[in-house]
């Protein structure tokens, strides 16, 4: 029986498949999942309806199972029609769980159009799409390395 809380088996496999500095991409209902999968990456699909499954309540199974080095974010945009004032909420929610879960690990900012890039690497392993309603509730989290007593 697993002792962490996530279950869900193509997400397990993919991380099992994984070794340190894999990629895995936590994604909003509005990221573009479909056209931003990089060379080795698998999409699994959690957006049953708006909301439901949310990007927190899988970035809190993951770190149950996996350990983390890196979390960043896709930094918001500050002119247009997206601009933002201040950071959106979800990333708190985000740095709480982290807090629990990964005590130590910091969200790091990233740039669009470069979050995007990164997400095209040989190194992204998986992608899981949610139903999150909220902007910028994409995330990346690296794979780190699981220390002897773990």
């Amino acid at each position: 029986m697993l002792k962490h809380t996530l279950l869900h088996p193509a997400i397990l496999s993919a991380i099992a498949r994984a070794g340190h500095h894999g990629r895995i991409i936590i994604a909003d209902g509005n990221y573009p999942s479909s056209t931003t999968l990089g060379p080795s990456a698998e999409l699994v699909s959690l957006n049953l309806m708006p909301g439901v499954v949310n990007c927190c309540q899988v970035l809190d199974a993951i770190l149950s199972a996996v350990p983390v080095d890196f979390a960043y974010v896709m930094d918001y945009e500050r002119t247009g029609p997206y601009a933002l004032r201040e950071d959106p909420p979800v990333w708190a929610e985000f740095r709480a769980i982290m807090a629990i879960r990964r005590p130590g690990l910091e969200l790091g900012l990233i740039e669009k159009w470069k979050f995007y890039e990164e997400a095209r690497s040989k190194s992204h392993i998986l992608t899981v799409q949610t139903a999150d309603t909220r902007i910028f509730g994409n995330l990346i989290l690296d794979i780190g390395v699981r220390l002897e007593g773990e």
